[in-house]
């Protein structure tokens, strides 16, 4: 009985052990991790959807509460003017999970200025298009915000990838959502990209 107590408090303490080194683990990489992924997963969609800026949007960004969510924004500047503005958006109604993707507004517009897949586990050849196919992401360039987008199947004016509809459902869902963010918190977002510099 001795020996059974004696190797359940071994267990225990050596769980606990590794337990806090692997969470004190987590918390020192976890900023570095945040970069990397900032600078190689959502950097390359948003310099995509802001081609031609004056400025870096990874560095001319900002963050604003949703509710109790924190989100990120991302600013580009055009003629010396902070125009564009880029948020995270995504879909769990993707034909194989999660479809995440940048989603650019022209501020004085309202307007999309394009969209850019960051992450996605679609079908090769199929939805996964939705990143790599240009001519997909164009069909958002000049969209009108706030109001619902969708592919010519369900009225909308998104022609869907051939095969891959409910893929192209996810990313103009996705779209509508980053859309109603954008209006519902549009009057905090100017004012703070007022303080982008030029």
């Amino acid at each position: 009985m001795r020996e059974l107590i004696k190797m359940i408090v071994v267990l225990t303490i050596i769980s606990l052990a590794s337990g806090g080194l692997l969470a004190a683990l987590r918390d020192g990489t976890q900023e570095r991790i945040d970069n990397q992924v900032l600078e190689f997963v959502k950097g390359p969609a948003v310099r995509q959807v802001f081609e031609g800026a004056e400025n870096d949007p990874i560095t001319s960004r900002f963050q604003l509460k949703d509710g109790d969510k924190l989100r990120s924004f991302f600013v580009g500047v055009f003629d010396g003017e902070a125009k564009g503005l880029a948020l995270e958006a995504s879909s769990s109604k993707g034909y194989k999970g999660d479809i995440g993707l940048i989603v650019a507004i022209d501020v004085k517009t309202d307007k999309l200025m394009g969209i850019g897949v960051t992450t996605h586990n679609e079908t090769p050849g199929l939805g996964a298009k939705s990143k790599s196919d240009p001519k997909f992401a164009a069909q958002f360039k000049g969209v009108p915000g706030p109001g619902p987008v969708k592919v010519t199947q369900d009225g909308g004016s998104v022609n869907a990838i051939s095969g891959a509809t409910i893929t192209s459902r996810a990313v103009c869902d996705a779209v509508t959502d980053a859309l109603g963010v954008y209006t519902k918190l549009k009057s905090q977002i100017v004012d703070k990209m007022k303080d982008v510099k030029k």
